[in-house]
């Protein structure tokens, strides 16, 4: 069927079941940001397939909603659909639910279907029908009867990750999480985060792309600790060292049949925006729910140990060495006259990862977009749409790998050949604002929201802007977007602390042009202690050179030069040892101060 077809299929279900209009997420039964098939419905009933967004249909419309990273790629994959696009964030868009309120008439139903549905996000929504005299029907799942061709479930095999990398055992990670449960006034604890479950048991998988993560609910207690998942997936070796650390395993489907023997005395901490609605209504009906705004695990789990902290470090040293050869490369065969694709720089990016060691699998599906494809923010080249790098202009690079010792994201907009004055002068007003940032000193409590001017303040004095965040949390060897941090214009109460791992990604975006995105990950250290107390910096993690070529000098401050001539000293410093003499040459060459 295409797109009208499944709406029409879906339509019928709706009037059967006295539905007027229903919404369908892009997540899972976990809240995961990037889902097994099984769970793409959205993608599979509208055709967009982009990492956000929300479908919803009425029985005469349908609307799409989606951030500014996807305005352009919405687009183009909605046309022909009947779906309507709605941009988040600009002041004209309305919100699903003010949209749902116009369109719908008094006493008329609302259906969701409550396993895939944030917690929070379902509890706001029943509130504000509720105002305005409409319903919610939470158990709203009709997808397997008009998807019939739909995918099964991941029965991919786990595997442990060595506490050579993870630096603790599943049981040290039990005790802690069970001390800051107790903490929270709680007993008992329900995971159902994918990267909080694969943290906690030392386990990865290969369930969703891109994310190493196993399909699986846990749930924590003075007690016991169970894991439920899937019996095909686990081999004797990983059944012997679950056991091993004191966990019980049960079966992936009898999750709500374990919280139904819950009684009052379970005081179960759960963080509303990390589990979906159905394991939430349970939890409130059969034990004393404990809500909290960030899982304690997630505290955990952001802040790095020692161990993780030097692993990631020798990632990021693997990454430039790839980086570096496959620059080396990119600029040979533009030299050479070969004809380079959007497609074959993506590939040749991946061949030149894949050859380090404890590498696993890239972290995202990289984004190359040539010129104007750059203005794409989470642009991906297809067959159709994928465009020869010519010796003009720019090209926008963002990649990262999963290594077994941590995960990396990186950006580079990188010179193919001849520059615009405009694009100087962005390229150095992006280069400015990241620069900033990673210079930051700020006391213990600052949040992300008092950092993300640092990185915006040059292009907003030319009235330009970027609507993504700055800054993300970062994952180790897990998620690549990670919270509980983030460094943004809207307010997260999360404070940055040593240990933590974000991004700093200032970006630009002219439609039709070109974009610029320069993209470091960041470690918040210590800094210095005085009488006004703890301050903290960051460590730029990130190795490979920044391209020199397209900075317009004259607009740099002194300060700004000495810290990216800093960068590319000890960029060479770490990564020529590693490198052929050749190979160091060019380096040598493409870190020099400028």
């Amino acid at each position: 069927m295409n797109t009208e077809g499944k709406l029409s299929s879906l339509r019928e279900i709706m009037l059967s079941q006295d539905i007027q209009a229903c919404i369908i997420p892009t997540t899972d039964p976990h809240i995961s940001e990037y889902t097994p098939a099984y769970w793409k419905t959205r993608e599979w009933l509208s055709g967009f397939d982009g990492s956000a967004g929300t479908l919803v249909v009425t029985s005469d419309k349908a609307g799409l909603w989606t951030d500014s990273r996807y305005f352009l790629q919405a687009e183009k994959q909605l046309q022909g659909s009947s779906i309507d696009l709605f941009k988040m964030g600009l002041p004209e868009t309305p919100t699903i639910q003010q949209w749902l309120v116009d369109n719908l008439k008094e006493n008329d139903v609302v259906g969701i279907e409550g396993e895939v549905f944030e917690a929070s996000e379902a509890q706001a929504l029943f509130d504000l029908l509720s105002k305005n005299n409409l319903k919610l029907n939470t158990s709203f799942a009709p997808y397997c009867e008009i998807w019939q061709d739909r995918p099964s479930i991941p029965e991919g095999k786990v595997f442990v990750l060595s506490e050579v990398f993870s630096g603790q055992s599943v049981q040290e990670r039990i005790s802690i999480l069970k001390n800051r449960i107790k903490t929270e006034g709680g007993n008992t604890t329900i995971l159902a985060s994918l990267d909080q479950i694969a943290w906690l048991f030392n386990l990865r998988g290969t369930d969703i792309p891109y994310n190493p993560t196993v399909v699986a609910y846990a749930s924590v207690s003075e007690k016991e600790t169970v894991l439920f998942i899937n019996p095909r997936k686990l081999s004797s070796e990983v059944i012997e060292y679950l056991q091993s650390q004191g966990v019980i395993l049960g079966d992936y489907t009898k999750i709500n049949d374990y919280i139904r023997s819950f009684s009052k005395e379970n005081r179960v901490v759960i963080a509303p925006n990390k589990i979906n609605y159905k394991l939430y209504s349970e939890i409130k009906q059969y034990s004393t729910e404990v809500p909290v705004n960030v899982h304690p695990i997630d505290f955990l789990k952001a802040v790095k140990n020692k161990t993780e902290i030097e692993n990631m470090r020798d990632a990021m040293k693997k990454d430039g060495v790839a980086l570096v050869r496959f620059l080396i490369w990119l600029e040979n065969s533009m030299a050479s006259g070969e004809e380079v694709t959007e497609i074959k720089v993506a590939e040749m990016l991946r061949q030149f990862r894949s050859e380090q060691t404890y590498y696993f699998s890239e972290s995202f599906s990289t984004i190359a977009g040539y010129n104007e494809h750059g203005a794409i923010v989470h642009y991906e080249a297809t067959e159709e749409s994928n465009a020869v790098v010519l010796p003009q202009g720019l090209l926008l690079l963002d990649s990262g790998a999963q290594y077994f010792g941590g995960t990396t994201d990186i950006t580079r907009t990188i010179s193919v050949g001849k520059l615009s004055d405009e694009m100087r002068k962005d390229y150095t007003n992006v280069l400015k604002g990241n620069i900033q940032l990673s210079m930051a000193k700020f006391p213990k409590g600052t949040v992300g929201m008092q950092l993300d001017v640092l990185a915006r303040q040059f292009l907003w004095k030319e009235g330009e802007n970027y609507l993504h965040g700055t800054g993300h949390g970062v994952g180790y060897f897990l998620n690549v977007h990670e919270g509980p941090q983030s460094i943004r214009m809207n307010y997260n109460p999360v404070a940055l602390i040593p240990g933590m791992i974000t991004s700093n990604e200032p970006g630009l975006y002219k439609a039709g042009q070109y974009g610029i995105r320069i993209e470091n990950l960041l470690l918040t250290v210590d800094y210095k202690t005085t009488s006004m107390g703890e301050f903290y910096a960051f460590e730029t993690l990130t190795l490979c050179p920044i391209d020199t070529f397209p900075i317009n000098r004259s607009m740099m401050s002194e300060d700004e030069i000495v810290w990216l001539n800093s960068y590319h000293e000890k960029v060479f410093s770490d990564l020529s040892p590693l490198l052929s003499q050749e190979e160091s040459s060019w380096l040598k060459e493409k870190t020099k101060a400028i």
